[in-house]
């Protein structure tokens, strides 16, 4: 999966609901779009949310 020009190999199985997995970005919309696309192909559900992780901006999505 690719988010703001970076690759990211996500393992989808082990992404169990509960879970969530943070993706450092500058552009949260843009990354949110990205993210989106990839999970409703999967028929994956997820709530994501900007947040500040170590002073770093990013994309964090849980799956529902």
């Amino acid at each position: 999966m690719r988010i703001e020009g970076v690759c990211y190999e996500v393992d989808w199985k082990e992404f169990k609901p509960g879970t969530s997995l943070t993706f450092p970005c500058l552009d949260p919309q843009r990354a949110r779009r990205e993210l989106r696309q990839v999970t409703k192909r999967l028929g994956i559900k997820v709530i994501t949310k900007v947040v500040i992780e170590d002073k770093i901006m990013a994309l964090r999505a849980w799956r529902m």
